[in-house]
This record gives C-alpha cells, structure tokens and sequence, in this order.
C-alpha cells in the first residue's frame, strides 16, 4: 500500500524539481558554511586567541555546535514526519541565517562559542532536504536523486572555501558571516516558493513490525538498535562525518606548515580544501547511479578503500601541490560514501519513518563531526600535525575491508527490517 501511494505522490509532482532546488539548497547552505568553518582559527587569532591556544579553541568551538546538534536532530526528525519536512527546512534556514550574522558581530572568542552552540539548535537542513528529495523520486531513481542532492552539498562545499576565502583576505571575516546569512535568507524563500513536499505516506498499522510501536524519541531509539541494517549504517555515518572533520579544526595550519608561512595562507587553504570538493562534485552522481545498478555495499567499499589509501598518503607530501592533488584524488573517492549511505537508510526502513531516520542519521553525522576535531586537535598536540594521517588512513582501509567482507563477499541480505 505504501509503495503505490508513493508512487502515485511521485506522478503528482515534478520529482526532479524538487531534487534540483533541493540540490541548489543545500548546496547554498554547505557554501555558507564552508565559507566559514576550515578559516575559524584565523577567526579565533582576530578575536584574542593565542597561537599556543588557538588549536584547543578551534577544537572546542568546532566541536560544540555538532554535539547540540546531534542532541536535537531526533527532535528535529520527528517534528519532521509530524508536521511537514519543508516547514522543518525553512525553520532551520531562518535560524541558520540569524546564527550566522551573529557570527560576524561577535567580539570574543566566548561569544564565538555560543554562537556556535546556536548553530547547532538551528541544523537540520540537509536531514530535511534529503528525506523530500529520497520521498520525491521514483525508487529507480532513489541513488540518482541523493546523489544529485549530495552533488549540491560537494559544490557548496567547494564554491564556499574559495569565496570564504577571497572575501576574507579582501575585507576580513566578519563580512563572510554577513553574507552567508544573506544566502541562508535567500534559499528560505526559494525553497518556500518552489518545493513542493509528497503528501504523507498512508500509516502503517500499529502492530506493523516496519514501524515502531512506541512513538517517543526513546521508542525511535530502540527501533534503530533492532534494525542491523539501519545501525550499521549510522555507525558508517559517523566514521564519514568523523574522518571529514578530523583535520579541520588545523587545517589552514597545516597549509602554513607546509608552505612555511602565513603568507596568503586562508587563501591558499581555500584553494587545497576546495579541490576534494570538485573531486566530489565530478564523481557523486557516478557513484549514486553505480550504486543503484551495482550494489550500494560495493560503494562503500570502494569508497572507503580508495578515500584511506589517498588520507595515508597525505602524510608524505613536503610540498602544498602535492596535498592539494592527494586531496583531490581523497575526494574522488570518498564522496561516494555518503550517497550510498542515505540509499541504504531509504531502503531499511519505511517511509513514514523517513523524517526520523534522516534525523538520527544527521545524530549520526553530527557526533561524528563533534568528535572528529577533538581527536584531530589532540592528535595534532601531542603528536604534530601530519599524524592525524597516520591514524584516519588505515582506519578507513579497514572500514572498507570490513564492509566488504561482511556484506559483498557473504553476499548478506541488504535490507533488513
């Protein structure tokens, strides 16, 4: 019953309408906050941090905003599937908008972390975004459809560095919170304009075992844990967040370490983070349109695989050309980690519950992201820098080889409810 009514929603509205502004969406919004995160140090440097402090700051302000946000995402999930994806979509554009023109008239590095910690109450775009988009398209188009959204995300993230980082050796950083708070404004009313949310699935029974039975947050919790599928997944979710965001916080650093200079660093950093992100932007809806025809699993392995190989070798360059082209081969594969994942999430769970699973993967992602920079901080102080590769390499080799092994090679069943 849900799938013909899903596929009679579909009919009713230009599906790749809604993919497309979604897409251009949430790629204004990953601009906008790309625009900002990877030059935070130098933020923290303008409002009074030492250099001595700068990285413990940057860890801490970094992380604070994804351990909010990964407590209200369920929250935000499950208002989702209650009262309207779209509606939770604009909420968070407004918020976000509001969060980032505070960022640009704070004065302290305090100020700075609880306009972070603002931040996080405010997330929960992308979550929405992507549960329209995966409820808009056909199911034969579902890897196509996300990887066109995750494309949208890939671009934003590589228009954002490189804006962010012109605006800010221009005229300073203020004036890139300023106008990533005008761009959240204008993808508020695009996306209240032009998207147009599937009704609501027709209801599952109460004793349906597709559903939870207990409807609190508590009830969505243990739902999750019963499902292997869906907490495998998660856990993917989170090594994703947690090995894009291990280097963050140090980055731009990391680029003046290796030129040997500040000179021009926020624009030089710009320019090497932007490259994985046009690797991504090449290769995300290859690896969406592989996945639905091949296998998602096979995705992921490949993904992992390729991302770790290309993250250890980033440990051996002396030159800032050649980061940046490791840096571009990283992002080729890593990349299709994420679409392969939402694909996955759609498929082992129902769709009246696709507001909620989005939400707990946005929980997912955003631990992943707090944790992330703690660990890339701490690796970075006590062992320098160039480590954090020496760990985050491996690590996804392994992750790779681990999928493989338990979902490709035994060939286990790829959905499990």
């Amino acid at each position: 019953m849900i799938k013909n009514s899903e596929s009679v929603q579909v009919k009713e509205l230009n599906w790749k309408r809604n993919v497309f502004v979604l897409a251009f969406s949430v790629g204004c919004t990953s601009a906008g906050y790309t625009m900002l995160v990877p030059f935070l140090p130098m933020y923290l440097l303008e409002l009074g941090v030492s250099e001595q402090n700068v990285a413990m700051w940057s860890g801490i302000v970094f992380s604070v905003t994804f351990f909010v946000a990964a407590i209200m995402a369920p929250l935000w999930g499950k208002m989702a599937d209650k009262g309207g994806k779209r509606l939770m979509a604009i909420r968070a554009g407004i918020g976000l908008a509001i969060v980032y023109f505070l960022g640009g008239v704070v004065t302290s590095p305090e100020q700075l972390f609880w306009v972070r910690v603002l931040q996080g109450v405010a997330n929960g775009f992308l979550p929405a975004a992507l549960a329209i988009a995966s409820m808009s398209a056909p199911q034969d188009k579902l890897g196509y459809s996300l990887g066109v959204v995750q494309t949208g995300v890939i671009i934003g993230s590589v228009l954002g560095p490189l804006l962010g980082g012109a605006i800010a050796h221009v005229i300073g950083m203020r004036a890139s919170f300023m106008l990533a708070g005008v761009v959240l404004l204008f993808v508020v009313l695009l996306v209240a304009i032009v998207v147009k949310e599937p009704a609501p699935p027709v209801q599952l029974a109460a004793d349906s075992p597709a559903m939870p039975k207990d409807q609190s947050i508590l009830g969505d919790m243990k739902y999750a844990l019963h499902n292997r599928v869906l907490m495998e997944m998660l856990v993917l979710a989170f090594i994703i967040s947690f090995s894009n965001m291990v280097l963050q916080p140090v980055i731009t650093l990391y680029i003046a370490q290796i030129q040997g200079s500040m000179d021009n660093v926020i624009l030089t950093s710009g320019i090497v983070f932007s490259l994985g992100g046009i690797a991504g932007a090449l290769s995300t809806t290859f690896w969406g349109t592989f996945g639905q025809r091949r296998s998602y699993f096979i995705v992921l392995v490949l993904a992992f695989c390729g991302a770790g190989l290309f993250n250890f070798l980033q440990y051996f360059p002396e030159t800032v050309k050649g980061f940046a082209v490791l840096q571009f081969f990283f992002g080729l594969f890593f990349v299709g980690a994420n679409p392969a994942v939402s694909a996955m999430l759609v498929k082992s769970t129902d769709a009246a519950f696709r507001g909620r699973v989005f939400g707990l993967m946005t929980t997912a992602n955003q631990s992943g992201s707090m944790v992330g920079p703690l660990v890339g901080s701490f690796i970075s102080t006590m062992f320098g820098i160039r480590s954090v590769f020496l760990f985050t390499g491996p690590m996804l080799l392994m992750i790779g080889i681990a999928v493989y092994y338990r979902y490709v090679a035994h060939k286990k069943p790829a959905v499990q409810r």
